[in-house]
C-alpha cells in the first residue's frame, strides 16, 4: 500500500519527535478499535495539553488523525460512526510499522536518554535533591514559556469563533444602523471616484471607515474609572473583587474595584470578554473595544480578525478585496491603516503580534513595525521553529473543512503578506503620534504617549496646474468631518487633520462623546501646543496677490489661542472670530505661513481650556478653517 501523504509527513520529523507522535498516534487508534462503542475515545478536545503540545505542533501529526477518518468539530476532533474502522486500522498499521522499523534501527538512544533522564532519583540518605543546574532551570522556564503562549494561541483561535454565530451577527446588526452606514459609504465612494476616475475602491472599504467612526463617535465608550454608582462622583482604581456568578457567565473572570472617596462605596466593573454581553454594555478599554468592534465588522459582512499583541493591545484587521490587502483598524483610536503607530506614535517595544480569524492565524508582527532587527532581538519567549510548526498546526486543523478554492485563496493572501512583511515600511504623518484614549496617567504608566524627539513629516501646500492656470488657491478644513476640502482643484479631499498641517505639536483632535462635541486642542498634560499651515507658490512660478484667512477659536478660564500669519519678516496676528481677515502686507510674498497657538487654562483640565474649531457632531457644519490665495505672476 503506497504511504499516505500524512505519514510521509510524519516521518519527516526527528526520530525522537516521530517515536513521541507515533506512540500517541497508535493510543487514540487502539483505543477505538479495542473499545468501538465508547463515545469518549472518538473524540479528542483540541485545548488537550497533551494532543495539543505533542501533536498539534508535529508536522503530518494532524494529518494522519484526518487520513484515520477524524473530522473537525468546533472543540473536538471527532471520529464519527460513519467512518470507516478499516481505514483507521490501515492508517494504524502503517503508523506502526514505520514506529517498528525505526526502533529496530536503533535510533533511539537519543529518546531513551531523554527518558531515563527524566525518571526520580534513586532514595539515598541525603533526603535533599540535588540543586537544578542553570540550563535545567533556563530549560524548565522555557517549557513554561511555550506552554503560557500556546494556551495563548489556542484561546485567542477558539474565541473568534464566536463571531461566527449567526444569532449573535444578528443581535449586533440590530445595534448597528447598518443603512445610514451604508448610504454615507455610497455618498463618499461617488465623490472619491468624481474626484478619482481610476479610483478602485469598493463600497466595503467606505463602509469600514464609516464603521470605525460611528463605533468610535456614538456607540462605545472608553472607561479609566466608573462614576460612583451610589453618589456619581469620582472613583479610583482599588484592586480587584471576586466575579459573581454571573460575571463568570459573561467571561468576566476579573472585577475591578472603582472605589469612591466621598461616600467610601465601590462600585464593579466585570471585565467582560464575551461580545454578546458588551453589546450591551457598551464600554470597557482596548479589550471590549477590539472584541465588540471585530464582532460588528463580521455582523456587516466584513472580512475581519482579531489582532492581539503580547506588549498588552488588541485591535482589528479588515479584508479590502478592492486593495488585496489587510487593513489594520483600530476603534480605540478610529484609526485605519497606519500599523506604525503603536511602534513609532507610542513608542511601544513590539515582539509578537497574531492575527486570528475563523480560517486562520497569522504572524502579522512584521506589518506593525519598521525595526526589523529590533524585534527580532526581543522574540526569545519561545523558538522560531517551535512557533511556525505550531502555527501551522493550527491551521491545518482550522482549515481542513476549507474548500479547495478557499485553501488556495488563503494561501495566496498569506503569500502577499509575506511580500509585504520582507520590506519595513517608512512612518507616515498619522503614525508619528502618541495615543488618545484612556486617561493621560494611564497612557503614561503604559509608556504610549509617543516619543516627543519625532518630527512629523511637513506637509507644504503647493500650487496644482488648475490652481495654476485660475490663479486661486482655495482651501476649507471641516473638524466634524475632519476633512480639508481643496475647493480651487475641484473640491479636492485630503482625509485627517494632521495630513494638512506643515508642523503641529502637542496638539489633537479630541470627540466628546458625551457632550458630542469636536475640536482641537493641546495633548493632555501639556502647558502649551502650536498647529501650523504652510502654503509655497514659488515651485510654479506665482507669488501672492491677495490673502484672507478665516478661524474659529474658543477659550475658557484662562486659556489662551494666538493666531499668526506669517511670510519671511512679516507677522500679522488675528483673532479666531470666524471672520475673514486679511493681510496686504503679505502680498509679493511667495508663501504663507498660518499658526495658532494654545496656552493657559486652569486646573487638571487647562489643556481643554483652548480649542480650535468647536463644533457640535450633531449640527451640519461647511468649514472651520479657510484659506483664500489670489495670485500674480512672479
Amino acid at each position: 500500500m503506497n504511504e499516505s501523504p500524512g505519514l510521509s509527513a510524519l516521518c519527516e520529523n526527528s526520530s525522537e519527535v516521530f517515536l513521541d507522535a507515533s506512540k500517541l498516534l497508535l493510543t487514540y487508534a487502539d483505543n477505538i478499535l479495542r473499545n468501538p462503542n465508547e463515545e469518549k475515545y472518538r473524540s479528542i478536545r483540541i485545548g488537550n495539553p497533551t494532543f495539543s503540545t505533542r501533536l498539534l505542533p508535529i508536522r503530518g501529526a494532524v494529518e494522519c488523525l484526518f487520513e484515520m477518518g477524524f473530522e473537525e468539530a468546533e472543540t473536538h476532533l471527532v471520529f464519527p460512526k460513519t467512518a470507516s474502522v478499516e481505514q483507521l486500522r490501515r492508517i494504524r498499521e502503517s503508523i506502526a510499522a514505520k514506529r517498528d522499523q525505526r526502533l529496530a534501527a536503533g535510533q533511539t538512544t537519543s529518546c531513551l536518554q531523554a527518558t531515563a533522564s527524566q525518571q526520580p532519583p534513586r532514595a539515598t540518605s541525603d533526603p535533599v535533591a540535588p540543586p537544578l543546574s542553570a540550563a535545567q532551570t533556563a530549560e524548565i522556564i522555557t517549557q513554561k514559556n511555550t506552554m503560557r503562549f500556546l494556551k495563548t494561541l489556542q484561546a485567542n483561535s477558539q474565541h473568534v469563533l464566536v463571531y461566527e454565530s449567526p444569532a449573535l451577527q444578528q443581535k449586533a446588526l440590530a445595534c448597528i444602523p447598518h443603512q445610514q452606514l451604508r448610504v454615507a459609504a455610497q455618498d463618499k465612494l461617488e465623490q472619491a471616484r468624481k474626484a478619482d476616475s481610476e479610483c478602485n475602491l469598493m463600497e466595503e472599504d467606505l463602509l469600514m471607515l464609516e464603521l470605525l467612526r460611528w463605533f468610535k463617535e456614538e456607540f462605545f465608550t472608553w472607561v479609566n474609572c466608573l462614576p460612583c454608582s451610589n453618589c456619581g462622583g469620582e472613583t479610583q482604581s482599588s484592586g480587584s473583587l471576586s466575579p459573581s456568578a454571573d460575571d463568570l457567565c459573561w467571561d468576566a473572570h476579573r472585577v475591578e474595584n472603582h472605589h469612591c472617596q466621598s461616600c467610601q462605596l465601590s462600585t464593579r466593573f466585570p471585565r467582560y470578554n464575551n461580545s454578546e454581553k458588551l453589546l450591551e454594555t457598551r464600554k470597557g478599554r482596548c479589550g471590549e473595544w477590539a472584541n465588540c468592534f471585530t464582532l460588528c465588522c463580521r455582523a456587516l459582512g466584513l472580512e475581519a480578525r482579531y489582532i492581539w499583541d503580547s506588549t498588552d493591545h488588541v485591535w482589528t484587521e479588515v479584508y479590502s478585496i478592492s486593495q488585496r490587502r489587510w487593513l489594520h483598524c483600530d476603534p480605540c483610536e478610529n484609526v485605519c491603516d497606519q500599523p506604525l503607530l503603536y511602534e513609532v506614535g507610542w513608542a511601544k517595544k513590539l515582539s509578537y503580534i497574531f492575527a486570528f480569524s475563523k480560517d486562520q492565524v497569522v504572524d502579522v508582527t512584521w506589518r506593525y513595525s519598521c525595526k526589523h532587527k529590533e524585534v527580532l532581538s526581543r522574540r526569545t519567549q519561545v523558538q522560531e521553529g517551535w512557533l511556525m510548526q505550531t502555527v501551522n498546526g493550527l491551521n491545518s486543523v482550522r482549515q481542513q473543512s476549507l474548500s479547495p478554492e478557499r485553501r488556495k485563496e488563503l494561501q495566496e493572501r498569506l503569500l502577499m503578506e509575506l511580500v509585504e512583511f520582507i520590506s519595513p515600511k517608512a512612518p507616515k504623518p498619522g503614525e508619528l503620534g502618541g495615543r488618545t484614549s484612556g486617561s493621560l496617567a494611564w497612557r503614561t504608566a503604559r509608556g504610549e504617549t509617543g516619543d516627543t524627539s519625532l518630527k512629523a513629516e511637513e506637509f507644504v501646500f503647493v500650487p496644482t496646474e488648475a490652481e495654476k492656470r485660475t490663479k486661486v488657491f482655495h482651501l476649507r478644513y471641516s473638524v466634524t468631518k475632519d476633512c480639508y476640502f481643496r475647493v480651487s482643484n475641484g473640491q479636492e479631499e485630503l482625509q485627517g487633520w494632521e495630513q494638512g498641517t506643515w508642523r503641529r505639536e502637542a496638539v489633537f483632535r479630541k470627540v466628546e462623546d458625551d457632550w458630542q462635541m469636536v475640536y482641537i486642542s493641546r495633548t493632555e498634560g501639556s502647558s502649551s501646543g502650536k498647529i501650523s499651515w504652510k502654503f509655497d507658490c514659488q515651485p510654479v512660478g506665482l507669488k501672492i496677490k491677495t490673502v484672507s484667512v478665516r478661524a474659529s477659536s474658543q477659550t475658557f478660564h484662562s486659556g489662551s489661542v494666538i493666531w499668526r500669519m506669517h511670510s519671511g519678516q512679516d507677522t500679522i496676528e488675528f483673532s479666531g472670530d470666524s471672520k475673514m481677515h486679511s493681510a496686504p502686507s503679505l502680498s509679493g510674498s511667495t508663501e504663507l505661513i498660518v499658526e495658532a497657538e494654545l496656552s493657559g487654562g486652569d486646573g487638571l483640565s487647562s489643556w481643554q481650556h483652548s480649542q480650535l474649531f468647536r463644533c457640535s457632531l450633531k449640527e451640519p457644519e461647511s468649514s472651520s478653517f479657510e484659506i483664500l490665495i489670489d495670485m500674480v505672476e512672479a
